[in-house]
């Protein structure tokens, strides 16, 4: 059972109960506190790096700590510390506690621990420890070894391999006692080519939440990974520039859902909803985007990066219909904002760590599949781009405005895939471009790669997919005028 051996880890070793940890928390319902919780953490966490043949860096990490949150109303106090004993414990629910400026005596209401039943979303098999370093530095040497005999044109090869291992437990004032054990194992290529003088780079990545095992068992999976980083930096040598204008495009399934996560995704999170920031505030139940548009954010996927047991305050995860067939139909949400916006939470309250306070953020978000062959989108093109990764981008969460470079790239002539094209911008407002969406894939991917999501400071592991779908029209931004 998590619940147990997470007790043994965090709590046993560190002479703490779990009656202690309600006993906190019972003191802070002698103040006119409405709300207040427990986030307790022990991570683990290594990297190696390998570049011109030989490791050239390695780190290994253990952090562990305290974070405690106490509301009162809609004002939120916070104190967290990178020790695990009582002591600290009580100090921090003091330190939160005054935050809120108390005011007022409630009668102590004694806390009565709720049995929650959880599904598995991953094994906790520590990753760690599921190779030897010998082992680890020899998967590097083979991936190295066979990226540069793939090609003659390459030149360069760096491999990052790393991994994590959390232990969580949360306790919180409504009675809430659980845990979560969270592995993480990430895979990330990058191959430089050279041919006539020219250089390009093309990058890979893979992330799950198992262990090391997952790639040392899996020949055909590393080769193929291989084989992706090195078809992009090949595709960028022969590259034409980019055309510039307005022109239909299609985004590849898969990674292309970052556009998805970032340009609609963070517009769906409930506190900028709660502040009427989101261009999505006070739509629900409205038509927002395009009715062959249904999204998802499932934090239940097994062994995703986005995916947990339980959010970081406590709620299950859950698979959550945020739009569907063009309507808005949830938010996601934490605790606080569910509250303020009298909704119910969803599992999307999620933190960077101990030392972090919680937020409504995404998980595994992702676009359904419509009923469209892929090949049947490229034909509908008489000329336009199709674009299938993504180098990096920039969004206004607020307004939905983005800019997003391609790393490959494809003019469509004709109904079919032409010349690569390189140095491919994207221009667009999230909402306005989901409206414009013509035609929908049958072709869902969700992609594996090592995807990150960062707000107010806070960076944590999520997943995009979405199938291949076609926008009408869109501004490229190019070097040539088509």
């Amino acid at each position: 059972m998590i619940l147990n051996k997470v007790t043994d880890i965090l709590l046993v070793q560190n002479k703490i109960t779990h009656d202690d940890l309600f006993s906190i928390l019972e003191f802070t319902n002698n103040y006119n506190v409405h709300y207040s919780d427990i986030y307790i953490q022990l991570s683990y966490y290594e990297r190696l790096v390998m570049e011109n043949n030989i490791i050239k860096y390695s780190n290994y990490n253990i952090d562990n700590g305290v974070g405690v949150r106490v509301i009162r109303n809609n004002k939120t106090g916070f104190a967290y510390a990178n020790q695990i004993n009582t002591h600290t414990l009580q100090k921090s629910i003091i330190l939160a506690r005054d935050i809120t400026n108390k005011s007022g005596i409630f009668k102590v209401k004694t806390l009565i621990p709720q049995n929650i039943k959880h599904n598995i979303y991953s094994h906790d098999n520590n990753p760690l420890s599921s190779l030897s370093m010998d082992d680890k530095v020899s998967l590097l040497h083979n991936i190295n070894h066979t990226a540069r005999n793939m090609d003659h044109r390459v030149k360069e090869v760096i491999i990052t391999l790393s991994s994590s291992y959390e232990y969580i437990l949360i306790v919180t004032s409504d009675g809430i006692l659980t845990a979560d054990i969270r592995p993480l194992v990430n895979l990330s290529i990058n191959i430089q080519v050279e041919q006539n003088n020219k250089i390009e780079w093309g990058a890979i990545s893979s992330s799950k939440r198992t262990d090391y095992k997952y790639f040392v068992n899996n020949n055909v999976f590393i080769n193929n990974l291989i084989h992706d980083a090195l078809k992009i930096a090949l595709v960028n040598l022969s590259a034409v520039p980019a055309p510039a204008g307005t022109m239909p495009v299609v985004l590849g399934a898969g990674w292309p859902g970052v556009l998805l996560h970032e340009a609609v995704g963070h517009g769906l999170e409930s506190d900028f909803n709660r502040q009427g920031s989101s261009v999505f505030s006070d739509k629900l139940n409205t038509l927002v985007i395009s009715e062959l548009c249904t999204i998802i954010d499932d934090g239940t996927i097994k062994e995703h990066r986005g995916s947990s047991i339980i959010d970081d305050e406590g709620t299950p995860s859950q698979c959550n219909i945020l739009i569907k067939n063009g309507y808005l139909v949830k938010y996601m949400q934490d605790k606080l904002n569910a509250k303020l916006m009298g909704l119910s939470p969803t599992g999307n309250g999620r933190r960077e760590s101990y030392a972090h306070l919680p937020m409504p953020r995404m998980t595994n978000t992702y676009m359904l599949s419509g009923n469209t062959n892929a090949q049947d989108i490229i034909k509908s093109v008489d000329y336009g781009i199709y674009a299938v990764n993504f180098s990096g981008g920039q969004v206004d969460i607020t307004s939905g405005k983005f800019v997003f470079s391609t790393s490959e790239a494809y003019l469509i002539k004709n109904g079919y895939i032409n010349k690569p094209i390189k140095n491919a911008t994207l221009i667009g407002s999230g909402i306005d471009i989901m409206n414009k969406i013509s035609m929908v894939g049958n072709d869902l991917k969700i992609d594996s790669g090592i995807s990150l999501c960062s707000k107010n400071g806070q960076t944590i592991p999520v997943t995009v997919g979405q199938p291949t779908i076609k926008i009408d029209n869109m501004v490229v931004g190019g070097t040539k005028i088509k």
